[in-house]
């Protein structure tokens, strides 16, 4: 594997526009993903969702919820949310959920200083490297889980050994105003919330990568590949939130963009 020692701002725009580009990407993997044996597995698989969080609670509340109130008997659930003890807010909603009891569900939460929280990378290779789950699906805070979601991605997964899945239909919305009722209602604190799925409709067009929230890992490859950890620079803390370039060096070092799954989200 080629070692640099150049500065962050200068190893980012090497990964981004020149490494993938001009050089071969087994020169900056520790592992080469083809050679990963990977299973297929069927009947209840093990899920790990992996999520981060800094000062964005109010979000968090809506995907623990989902995952409560569409809870589903297809997974053994794992959600794993990193955070930082600086972030009392994050923490009223991981006490609240973390008392919640659920056939089924695996509450998770790890704190990490806040330099390494904003490296988003070093979360989802720690998480990588440890699960025992049949699949790992990198997300952020900000994405729920409405209903059948978890039941449709279970059934799309039996049989199944892709390196690299996401949902190729996803909803989303426009970026929110500060008076929006769906903020001001996760700022009145932790709580058992449902968000108004109607509120969001499809994108226009199917995705055609796995990108930023929406990566399902099989766990075999996580395993044995970790995320981005043979990229220093993406393995760094960093002094504040770091924009997620990692995703696409993800991909790049995976050889793929994944293969799209037609997920029910309502």
């Amino acid at each position: 594997m080629l070692k640099l020692d150049i500065g962050e701002l200068g190893a980012v725009l090497f990964y981004q526009f020149f490494a993938r580009r001009f050089l071969p990407v087994s020169w900056f993997r520790l592992v080469d993903p083809a050679q990963i044996p990977r299973a297929k597995r069927r009947g209840r698989l093990h899920l790990h969702i992996v999520s981060h969080c800094w000062r964005y609670g109010h979000f968090l509340t809506y995907q623990l919820s989902s995952l409560v109130i569409h809870r589903t008997s297809r997974f053994d659930l794992t959600m794993t949310v990193y955070y930082s003890p600086e972030d009392e807010p994050t923490q009223e909603v991981l006490r609240l959920f973390g008392d919640i009891e659920l056939p089924g569900i695996t509450w998770d939460w790890q704190p990490l200083p806040k330099e390494s929280l904003f490296r988003r990378g070093i979360g989802r290779n720690l998480t990588a490297k440890r699960s025992t789950a049949d699949w790992i699906w990198f997300t952020d805070a900000d994405v729920v889980f409405g209903e059948e979601c978890l039941e449709s991605l279970a059934e799309t997964l039996q049989d199944r050994d892709d390196a690299l899945v996401f949902p190729a239909l996803t909803r989303a919305t426009a970026l929110l105003p500060e008076e929006d009722p769906v903020l001001r209602r996760g700022r009145m604190g932790p709580a058992l919330t449902e968000l108004p799925l109607q509120a969001f409709p499809y994108r226009l067009g199917p995705a055609k990568r796995a990108m930023g929230p929406y990566q399902i890992v099989h766990g075999d490859v996580a395993r044995a590949f970790g995320y981005c950890e043979s990229i220093r620079v993406y393995q760094k803390p960093a002094e504040h939130w770091r924009k997620c370039y990692e995703d696409s060096a993800f991909r790049w070092l995976l050889g793929t963009h994944g293969v799209g799954a037609i997920l029910v989200w309502r």
